[in-house]
């Protein structure tokens, strides 16, 4: 599984070094294939202005490797944004945030100029679902935001002892019905109390990688 991580995160560095310059700014997600590709950045760090990263983890990783880590608010553009995906669907259509770090990921993604999606070849699938869909919610609100998904047919399990960089909890909902992901991505995002779900159908990406 490695090896192939390394092989998408070595494509990716194809993909954009050719491209880098002085004052680009970098978007950076979070995950397994994410960490390989900082590893690879490295050695391109004195290519580029420095980064713009989705979690606390990443920003650690980035700056051990020497690359400055921007807050978004000081950053006006970001080229690329780099990032994994639980699940990619044929119309790129994503589920994320199988590490907590979806909202984030999705800012970071929206303010990019260009999504570049890292995978190896497990994470395709016909239909987004199998992979019980992240949804992030103030503390207060998660058993109200928990009926409200049953009643949409999903069942709602508590990410028990995780707590997101925004001090926020997590449910990981199985068996919802996924086929439309633009409906149900709204759909959630309407229910009071959720921060944000893991479905990037309005923030999908432009280019999927996939490990050869």
């Amino acid at each position: 599984m490695s090896s192939s991580k390394i092989n998408v995160a070595k494509q990716a560095i194809d993909y954009i070094k050719d491209k880098l310059h002085p004052e680009m700014i970098l978007g950076i997600g979070t995950g397994s294939t994410v960490n390989f590709f900082i590893e690879e950045l490295g050695a391109y760090k004195n290519l580029f202005a420095g980064a713009v990263s989705s979690s606390e983890a990443s920003s650690n990783l980035l700056n051990e490797k020497g690359i400055e880590v921007f807050n978004l608010n000081d950053v006006i553009d970001i080229a690329y944004y780099i990032d994994g995906a639980d699940e990619v669907s044929p119309n790129y259509d994503l589920i994320k945030g199988g590490g907590g770090a979806h909202t984030r990921e999705k800012i970071v993604a929206s303010a990019s100029n260009e999504f570049v999606c890292i995978v190896d070849e497990t994470k395709l699938v016909p239909q987004l679902g199998a992979f019980p869909l992240p949804v992030e919610v103030l503390p207060e609100s998660r058993s109200l935001v928990a009926r409200k998904i049953v009643s949409m047919g999903g069942t709602p399990i508590y990410r028990a002892g995780f707590i997101t960089d925004q001090g926020n909890e997590i449910l990981d909902i199985k068996d919802l019905d996924i086929s439309n992901p633009e409906a149900i991505e709204a759909l959630l995002n309407n229910i009071p109390g959720v921060v944000d779900n893991g479905i990037f159908a309005f923030n999908k990406p432009k280019k999927v990688l996939v490990s050869s």
